[in-house]
């Protein structure tokens, strides 16, 4: 396996791609993505309001209102959300 460095504005990316990347920002390492981690994700894109945003992937991806993206289906509403309102070219090949 390699490790390859991805920055999500600047290329188009495979979905895990996209999700290693987001793994940078799992601060407390427990493999899972919280609000606050995915706020701080979000302000590396240099996104206006991440704050705001984060908010909002969190209300349409955590089916179970637990606070963190912590399963597949989470992880697929999560990618669904960067691809259709953040405009991330994140594709599945």
């Amino acid at each position: 396996m390699r490790c390859v460095e991805v920055h999500p504005n600047d290329q188009e990316m495979t979905v895990d791609e996209f999700k290693a990347w987001l793994r940078r920002y799992d601060s407390n390492r427990d493999g899972h993505i919280s609000q606050d981690e995915l706020k701080e994700a979000l302000h590396g894109l240099r996104t206006w309001f991440p704050w705001w945003k984060a908010r909002q992937v969190m209300k349409e991806a955590d089916s179970n209102h637990d606070g963190v993206i912590n399963s597949p289906k989470e992880m697929e509403k999560l990618v669904h959300f960067a691809q259709q309102r953040l405009h991330l070219k994140i594709h599945d090949w």
